[in-house]
């Protein structure tokens, strides 16, 4: 029978959990799963990102956190660059990668709703920034 070095094992959390328990920018509504002092986690935070239609963040960054997201449903938009001029699109089935320290916006400005598994890493560091 083999053994867990650090004696930890795998652990199920069941749903998203509530929102306010974590970092948000409006817009976006943020459900943990699996983040840092939970589950035995200390790198990564896991949730669900919903964002209804025609809705749009404040600029913002995320710090030293990496972010990646798999889009399940609808579409996300996320403005960067200069003036926040510049933008790519996700939708289902798609990965979307936003590195450390990026300046962005965050949006769904399409008529369906949108909904992702987020991931951060080291946690769900939020940086808002002035509009």
């Amino acid at each position: 029978m083999s053994t867990s070095i650090t004696g930890q094992k795998p652990y199920v959390v069941h749903g998203p959990q509530d929102p306010a328990a974590t970092a948000q920018t409006r817009g976006m509504v943020r459900s943990p799963g699996i983040v840092p002092g939970t589950a035995g986690a200390s790198k990564i935070w896991l949730g669900l990102v919903t964002a209804a239609p025609h809705e749009q963040g404040p600029p913002h960054h995320h710090g030293e956190a990496e972010t990646a997201a798999y889009i399940l449903e609808g579409r996300v938009r996320v403005y960067f660059g200069e003036d926040f001029k510049e933008y790519v699109d996700a939708g289902p089935g798609d990965f979307l990668f936003v590195p450390a320290y990026v300046h962005h916006i965050e949006a769904n400005p399409f008529d369906e709703p949108q909904k992702a598994v987020l991931a951060r890493s080291p946690d769900n560091i939020v940086v808002n920034l002035e509009d």
